[in-house]
């Protein structure tokens, strides 16, 4: 069933309780709430707060009949009140003892099952689940008002102009994954880019073309399809793929502006953004720029890319995990690579001081400029 937000969870949900789901559809809903223990939880969650609401309208429903019935009653009663009392009916008696009652019943319940849901985070899950997620998005809306604004000038301009010659601003980062030009950044980044080009620190810039995406990741494959462009020898860094530990020292490297820019921080969950799995969060200084840049480990392991940042927590970002980036490779076609994919097994920024580690990478590490 793969990954879905909270949004779509709920909506799932409903229709799994009041049983519009097709068997296989119920049976593939079971199977991804039996793998994701905090989406059954939810679900559970989910259940009682249905089942309350329908008790509770049941409770009222109950009480407006019986005030029904006493206005009918009452109003059959033409004749003028005697002094004898008059016997009431069963439905009457019945209704006086329990409509205090069922009125604070239905009251308390009501106040029960939403204060449950304040103090179980339903409620903030789904303000969470109905945000635009515009935090970890930011970067995407930058690149599109470039790309917008490039297109725009483009049209102004001779035919025959470079689009070289266009002014153009730093986008985003991204990282060689093999020494022949293959390089991963975010799909939000390059999404909608008529042209891209990839800048290293020496300023030198090559053109470079979309290879594969994964938009349900937010991967982009790129390649240096530049004959200026030299092979290197080797990369520095390796790619870890098992689970990094809580509290492990990280650092990035990015392009936030037209240099690059070191951060520093650690990983603080082992799972991204409302429990995603493919993803870690971490505490690391994350600006607009930063989207694409590398996450590693203090022995020089890659061990994820940075795909954007949670608003309204300072220093909470989010990095897509290694392993869904070598996924992405192993998913391209070999009718579409220009040469062999081959991942660096050998990692020489291990023991070495962070300062020594930064100025072997800078080589690797691309700012992303799109037109």
């Amino acid at each position: 069933m793969g990954t879905m937000n909270q949004k779509e969870f709920f909506e799932l949900a409903d229709q799994y309780l009041r049983g519009e789901l097709s068997a296989e559809e119920k049976a593939a809903f079971e199977s991804f709430c039996a793998d994701q223990p905090s989406y059954a939880a939810q679900l559970q969650q989910h259940r009682e707060f249905v089942a309350n609401m329908k008790e509770t309208s049941q409770r009222l429903d109950f009480k407006n009949a019986l005030a029904q019935s006493a206005k009918e009653y009452h109003k059959t009663q033409n004749k003028p009140a005697k002094v004898v009392p008059i016997k009431q009916s069963a439905v009457i008696s019945l209704w006086e003892r329990i409509k205090a009652s069922s009125l604070v019943a239905a009251v308390v319940a009501v106040f029960a099952v939403f204060g449950t849901l304040w103090l179980s985070g339903y409620y903030s899950n789904l303000e969470k689940a109905s945000s635009d997620y515009s935090a970890l998005r930011r970067d995407m809306n930058n690149v599109k008002k470039n790309v917008n604004a490039h297109n725009a000038a483009i049209r102004d301009i001779n035919d025959k102009k470079s689009v070289k010659g266009t002014e153009s601003q730093f986008g985003a980062t991204g990282f060689m994954l093999t020494t022949d030009g293959y390089v991963v950044t975010n799909y939000h980044v390059i999404s909608g880019a008529d042209s891209i080009y990839l800048q290293n620190s020496k300023g030198e810039s090559y053109k470079a073309q979309i290879v594969h995406t994964d938009p349900s990741k937010d991967l982009a494959i790129l390649y240096i399809a530049d004959k200026t462009f030299k092979k290197a020898k080797s990369l520095p860094y390796t790619f870890k793929t098992s689970t990094s530990d809580l509290g492990e020292d990280i650092y990035t490297i990015g392009f936030p502006r037209d240099e690059a820019v070191y951060g520093q921080g650690y990983l603080s969950s082992s799972t991204g953004y409302a429990g995603d799995t493919i993803a870690y969060q971490i505490s690391v200084p994350v600006n607009p720029g930063n989207s694409g840049g590398p996450v590693l480990d203090s022995r020089g392991n890659v061990i994820g890319i940075i795909s954007g940042k949670q608003r309204g927590i300072d220093g909470a970002a989010f990095a897509i995990k290694t392993k869904s980036i070598l996924n992405a490779l192993a998913d391209i076609p070999s009718d579409s690579l220009v040469t062999g994919l081959k991942i660096n097994k050998k990692n020489s920024l291990a023991g070495l001081p962070r300062t020594e580690q930064i100025k072997k990478m800078q080589d690797y590490i691309y700012m992303v400029k799109v037109y």
